[in-house]
């Protein structure tokens, strides 16, 4: 995946802070205006929502996401497009810029939202539900669920996203503590005491991820 680095070192930190015990299974979310989610088991990525190129998976800032192949030829078809240009809308021009008509920023679209804008609306629900999708997923590819974990830009600031991401996954185990949700760009675990699923805020820091790589190499 295209946030492999940042996916390291977040599963990496929560099997640190919990024990790899008690986060054997864990499914980390990489929100933001780029967004990916991994399936991690034992420190090991199982799956990833990106593909061959960062385009595929949940809609993102510009990105269309997962999509039916054959929309790219009926874009093609309909509108006498190339490959290249196809490509450049589904990239640059789709995912919540798209459905919101306003930005490709979370941010702008939560504040017109908030408004009373529909479209905006709509498109943090479409956010939510397919993110709530991949979790549902590689919950079953995992075999179960001990922890998930939030980051980036959205994850780790957007409380109304998370909150609305873990909304009907209660059959889950997972259960968020609404003052603990409010926590903003910090290591915070945010659901309740009794949730099975411990679920966690953790900035992400790729940074620091390639220089231990690096060192390790360098050994």
């Amino acid at each position: 995946g295209f946030h492999g680095t940042s996916h390291r070192f977040v599963s990496k930190r929560c099997i640190e802070l919990m024990g790899a015990e008690k986060a054997s299974r864990v499914i980390v979310c990489h929100l933001g205006n780029g967004s990916s989610l991994s399936a991690v088991k034992d420190g090991k990525c199982q799956d990833t929502s990106m593909g061959l190129s960062p385009l595929a998976g949940v809609p993102m800032g510009t990105r269309a996401g997962d999509i039916d192949t054959c929309v790219a030829q009926y874009m093609m078809n309909h509108d006498n497009l190339t490959a290249d240009e196809c490509l450049n809308i589904l990239n640059k021009k789709s995912g919540v810029l798209a459905l919101s008509g306003v930005s490709s920023d979370f941010r702008d679209i939560e504040t017109a939202a908030n408004e009373g804008n529909e479209d905006c609306r709509l498109a943090l629900d479409k956010f939510a539900y397919e993110v709530k999708k991949y979790i549902g997923s590689y919950t079953t590819v995992l075999g179960g669920l001990d922890c998930l974990v939030f980051t980036a830009g959205v994850g780790e600031n957007s409380a109304t996203m998370r909150a609305s991401i873990c909304e009907g996954l209660e059959y889950l185990g997972i259960k968020i503590d609404p003052e603990k949700n409010k926590t903003r760009g910090e290591e915070a675990i945010i659901s309740t005491p009794d949730s099975k699923v411990t679920v966690w805020v953790i900035p992400t820091n790729e940074e620091l991820m390639i220089a231990q790589d690096t060192a390790a190499l360098c050994k």
